[in-house]
């Protein structure tokens, strides 16, 4: 059997020694039915012994899908091109790439790390992903030259700068081209010359400011362009593409927003008129040419040839300086490094300023490429070394500035390269005046670069002499250096590599330690015992009782040689009414069906009485049976009627008149001087003609911007919206600060998400609770400590992995859904717990409290461990948003201590972009308004920005019509999915086995959901999980068996379910301890082995009640051996604890 693998050719004869053969099978294989493969159509012919469905795979065509047994040998035709190239070669159809996977003539590479694609592709290949790797560049060397049947290449999300046009030689085939989400810069027309079979061409999420109009002369079938989120400059050079997307299709290109000038900042560029879209002195000549085109990192501003990223932030130089920069500005940010790839290219770099910083060397070679530098500015840093060719390559260096760095020591020659050298400045270092610095005095007194202002500071002679006034004898070498100072440039003198590690230096104060036998680690620090690499699963401690042998320590709820087996507590569970059980950690809780509850389901829910009517704001309640209904009053809606219809659907407020959402009506609040219910009665008296002597700006000041009509509100710091009205951001300052908010609805989900800045390690950020329910999130030792308890004691906790207290920027992301809560940092992997227990919901009626809590609040929390620390938020806080609606912090509850803003001091531009005309010169319209009806209403008309965006690939996208936004994907026929992504006629001749077909969300086809313990493809690989008999001694507290006992562990293959025990028996054993001791034992025996797939959530559980107790460890662990029956668990307490977070 052959059955299911990646053959595509075999060789003639290849079953020639096989003369029993009765039954094979080859089903399942890619096979390429070519003239080599007709030898095997007459070989089936006269020796019939297939019987699993062999078929073609390739070529495409008529006999695409069709089975070897109904096709005659001469059916199988070659080319003289694959004649040449294959013949008497298995390598007809190339094997897959070790480190690519292959289906068929698709080529998969995606999320493999790797920095340029495989060498070894098969030529076969129509389809090839390179997606979501590290690729830099692309050029010849690495091209797909051999590639001629490439249809689709995805060279999405990686890091490309560049694409070299060989890359692209030889795919004369390729029609699908994907390299959105890189680093371009631009599309070369040398490499579009590459490009002229392709139809769909994908560039969004770059750095391309402009795209020459004779891309489309190069690309003749080019059907469909995306260019969106791209820093498009919208000037004369961009009119073409205006020109070109009007004429094709609707979908034919993603409309991108500009970028440039700044008057068309965000505006979409099918939404502005041409005649906008002009260059500086209207010079239409430069329509075609990208020249001149330079993109600006984010960080920065570029003023002409001047690039300023000062004060940004920067912890590196950041990429995309546009390569004619003359004057670059990297003062007061956060660089520990000089990265000199991404200086190398400013050929035409005179100024560059470094100082205030954290650089701590300069290289050899950092400035090699910057030969028309002449001002170099790297003063308070943290330099400490200096390598003798740093500076090599600056010809034209004429002012160096090294002042207030840490450096002691300059090799003999490092100055040698600046011929072009006016002015150095050294002050403020704490130079190391001995013998090897004698070169140094002789040489500023040459030409008296330097003004006298370094000192020597040590050695002791030497202490406060200037270096330019010293004589060079007095450099003499009398002492010992100590070794913090040979240690600036070379780190082994600090001897950091332990047990005789030896230590070897490398450039840019990095080293390595070569360890000692028996030691590993960085630095040695680790020895290579039986426990190496940590055997023991599922948070068990590694002992090594003698040479060669361990033991692993489990902690509760688990069991096994190497802690592997969870201990099913559900097989004499007591749930009942059809509950079903779901297995903790020495526990088990009952999931209950509609219409029941109590802790084993054992109690009816009496819907609609007093204690249980979930129907609010006047509704009715009726009961079902096993399930009840709201009818909602007026107004209202939603399951339980707490969702407020917005009356504001299809409002009739005319003249800007603003609806006021009420309930079951609404309110026009009328603007400037109109009246009347829909503001339908005009002013009686003559307007005022100055726009801003009748403003709105509540927290701002009115402006009216150069050749405008219209005011524009400029906002205070912390206050945003149209008219300044809303307060988004706030800064707490003193240790009572707080922001008191209503009682947040919890029902289905709480979802909250908010943006801080501190450098406080301690801090309360949020708190919601009431007795002993709540959920706090607080800042504790520069981490996010979460604390959450739905009334199952104890509260579950979890710690954030990443630092926060650093006074960045950082968004945290908050999802509690019944018992289960997630978190998320700064848009990375969400992390859960669940605080499993009875009880289901978070149900507390308390105010949701913000960067701090009130005294009494704070005595409770603090006092049953819900806070760690109660010391109020030091901070900014903005962004606040409860359940997808952002939080206006003027309209809390109570505001204590606070101040808007985050003291920048600034004023925000809030109406730029909504108060001025449309940049498209086009006049807003009024709707057309009808009388409004009780109940749900629709708005009449287009789909409008929700579907700007949209992601619905098989459908057409429709926005939703009532509350909440968003919009909806129609699907074609058969398709389905929220996007339409999935196929259903995927599965219409499926081969899953043991298991469900599922179409697949993207790509098409379909995969297979298999049973538990089945695996494979198609479900076609039963498990292996048994018992596997052992006799092994018992240990406890030092004590062991009298005797080896016989016991069994679960082994074998379940797919990606868990082999582990299912039932055990008590079997009582003898015990004998050094001191002469002797007593009985029950230890667990396995009676039966099955695949579980409750493994993943136990361990879950189980590692937050270990890691994150708050309650003291010693009686904590008391608590859970007793409930474990481990009674050497606690010899292990040091190292455990130190796994936590």
């Amino acid at each position: 059997s052959l059955y299911d693998n990646q053959i595509m050719n075999l060789h003639n004869g290849t079953f020639s020694p096989l003369v029993n053969i009765q039954t094979m099978h080859l089903g399942a294989n890619p096979f390429v039915c070519d003239c080599q493969l007709s030898w095997l159509a007459e070989y089936l012919s006269q020796h019939p012994v297939e019987t699993s469905g062999a078929r073609c795979h390739h070529p495409s065509g008529r006999l695409t899908r069709k089975p070897f047994a109904r096709l005659r040998p001469d059916a199988f035709k070659c080319t003289e091109e694959l004649r040449e190239r294959y013949s008497g070669r298995c390598e007809g159809v190339d094997q897959c790439p070790s480190v690519c996977g292959c289906e068929g003539a698709r080529v998969d590479c995606s999320g493999r790390d790797l920095t340029s694609p495989p060498p070894d592709l098969p030529p076969t290949t129509s389809t090839l992903d390179l997606s979501y790797n590290q690729l830099f560049s692309l050029d010849g060397s690495v091209g797909l030259r051999r590639l001629k049947e490439l249809s689709r290449l995805d060279l999405s999300h990686n890091r490309l700068t560049s694409i070299t046009p060989d890359f692209f030689r030889g795919a004369r085939s390729l029609t699908h081209l994907n390299a959105s989400h890189n680093k371009l810069t631009q599309i070369t027309e040398a490499v579009a010359r590459r490009l002229k079979a392709v139809t769909h061409l994908d560039l969004s999420g770059n750095h391309i400011s402009c795209l020459s109009r004779k891309i489309t002369e190069y690309l003749p079938r080019l059907t469909h362009l995306d260019i969106s989120n791209n820093p498009l400059n919208c000037d004369c050079r961009a009119s073409w593409l205006l020109e070109w997307s009007l004429r094709q299709e609707v979908d034919s290109i993603t409309p991108p927003t500009c970028h440039l000038p700044s008057p068309l900042r965000d505006s979409s560029l099918t939404k502005i008129q041409p005649t906008l879209l002009t260059c500086p002195g209207d010079d239409s000549g430069n329509e075609d040419d990208c020249s001149g085109s330079v993109y600006c990192p984010p960080e920065c501003q570029c003023q002409g040839t001047a690039v300023r990223c000062s004060r940004a932030h920067l912890t590196q130089i950041p990429r995309g300086i546009p390569p004619d920069t003359t004057e670059l500005y990297l003062d007061v940010n956060e660089i520990k490094t000089i990265d000199p790839e991404r200086l190398k290219h400013l050929k035409t770099l005179k100024k560059l300023d470094l100082s205030n910083n954290q650089i701590t060397i300069l290289s050899n070679k950092t400035f090699s490429e910057l030969t028309q530098l002449s001002t170099l500015v790297v003063s308070y840093n943290k330099l400490g070394c200096l390598e003798r060719d740093a500076l090599v390559g600056l010809s034209s260096l004429r002012v160096l500035s090294l002042h207030g760095n840490d450096v002691s020591f300059i090799p003999d020659g490092t100055f040698a390269h600046l011929r072009a050298i006016t002015h150095i400045a050294l002050g403020a270092n704490p130079l190391y005046c001995d013998c090897s610095m004698a070169w140094l005095s002789k040489w500023v007194k040459g030409d008296f670069v330097e003004p006298g202002i370094a000192r020597c500071a040590d050695p002791r002679p030497m202490r406060d002499k200037l270096v330019l006034t010293t004589p060079p004898e007095m450099f003499t070498c009398n002492e010992h250096v100590p070794d913090e100072i040979l240690a600036k440039c070379d780190l082994c003198y600090t001897r950091p590599c332990q047990n005789d590690g030896e230590c070897r230096s490398g450039p840019g104060q990095q080293y390595e330690c070569r360890c000692t036998a028996g030691f590993h680690g960085p630095e040695c620090q680790y020895r290579i015992d039986a426990c190496y690499g940590n055997p023991c699963n599922n948070g068990g401690t590694c002992k090594v009782f003698e040479t060669g042998r361990y033991e692993c320590h489990c902690p509760s709820g688990f069991t096994g040689g190497r802690c592997e087996t969870n201990i099913d507590d559900c097989t004499d569970h007591k749930c009942v009414n059809g509950a079903t059980c779901v297995d903790g950690i020495n526990s088990y809780a009952c999931t209950c069906p509609p219409a029941h509850t109590g802790q084993y389901c054992e109690r009816k829910i009496e819907f609609c009485s007093k204690e249980f009517n979930p129907c609010k704001n006047g509704a009715t309640c009726i009961d079902q049976g096993t399930d009840y209904e709201c009818q909602c009053a007026l107004g209202w809606s939603g399951d339980n009627c707490t969702e407020n219809l917005d009356d504001c659907v299809n409002h009739m407020c005319q003249n800007g008149g603003q609806c006021v959402d009420g309930v079951g009506d609404y309110e026009c609040k009328c603007s400037d001087d109109w009246n009347g219910r829909y503001c339908e009665l005009g002013p009686s008296v003559l307007l005022q003609t100055e726009p801003c002597l009748r403003h709105d700006c509540r927290h701002g000041v009115c402006i009216v911007p150069q050749g405008e009509m219209e005011y524009v509100c400029k906002c205070s710091p912390g206050y945003s919206g149209k008219y300044c009205q809303h307060m988004t951001t706030v800064k707490f300052v003193d240790p009572g600060s707080f922001v008191q908010i209503s009682t947040p609805l919890v029902q289905p989900a709480l979802n909250v998400t908010l943006g801080f800045t501190t450098r406080a390690p301690n801090g309360v950020l949020a708190y919601f609770g009431a007795g002993r329910k709540h959920l706090a999130v607080e800042v504790f030792k520069g981490r996010l400590r979460i604390s959450y308890d739905v009334g199952n004691h104890p509260a579950s906790t979890m710690f954030s992995y990443e630092l926060v207290s650093d006074e960045s920027e950082h968004t945290v992301e908050l999802l509690a859904v019944r018992q289960n809560f997630t978190l998320r940092v700064d848009g990375g992997w969400g992390r859960s717990m669940v605080n499993a227990g009875e009880q289901e919901e978070l149900d507390v009626g308390a105010p949701l409290f913000l960067g701090g809590v009130p005294p009494d609040v704070a005595h409770h929390a603090h006092a049953h461990w819900h806070l760690r620390n109660i010391s109020s938020f030091r901070g900014c806080m903005s962004s606040v948003e409860i359940n997808g609606r952002v939080q206006d912090l003027a309209e809390s509850e109570k505001q204590n201590k606070v101040v808007p803003g985050c003291g920048d001091g600034q004023q925000h531009d809030q109406g730029a972009d909504t108060v001025r005309k449309d940049p498209t010169g086009s006049q807003p319209q009024s709707p057309v308004s009808r009388p409004r009806t009780p109940g749900p209403q629709r708005i009449r008309g287009g789909d409008g920005e929700a579907c700007e965006n949209h992601q619905c690939e098989n459908g057409r996208c429709r926005a939703r019509r009532r509350v909440g936004g968003g919009y909806r994907c129609r699907c074609k026929k058969g398709w389905s999915g929220k996007f339409c992504n999935q196929d259903n006629n995927a599965c219409s001749a499926h081969r899953c086995e043991n298991g469900r077909c599922r179409p697949k969300r993207r790509g098409g086809g379909y995969r297979c959901r298999c049973k538990r313990g089945w695996s494979g493809k198609f479900c076609n690989q039963a498990p292996t999980c048994r018992r596997e008999r052992e006799r092994a001694y018992v240990f406890d507290y030092g004590c062991r068996s009298r005797n080896p006992v016989r016991q069994y562990t679960c082994s074998g293959e379940c797919g990606q379910d868990c082999c582990q025990p299912k039932h055990y028996h008590k079997k009582r054993v003898a015990m004998l301890c050094n001191d002469g001791t002797k007593y009985l034992k029950d230890v667990d025996i396995v009676r039966k082995c099955w695949c579980s797939r409750d493994f993943t959530v136990a361990q879950r559980n189980l590692s937050w009640r270990i890691w994150e107790s708050d309650s003291s460890p010693t009686l904590y662990l008391d608590a859970v051996r007793e409930q474990s029956g481990i009674p050497h668990l606690r010899s292990f307490l040091p190292e455990f604890c130190l796994q936590g977070p």
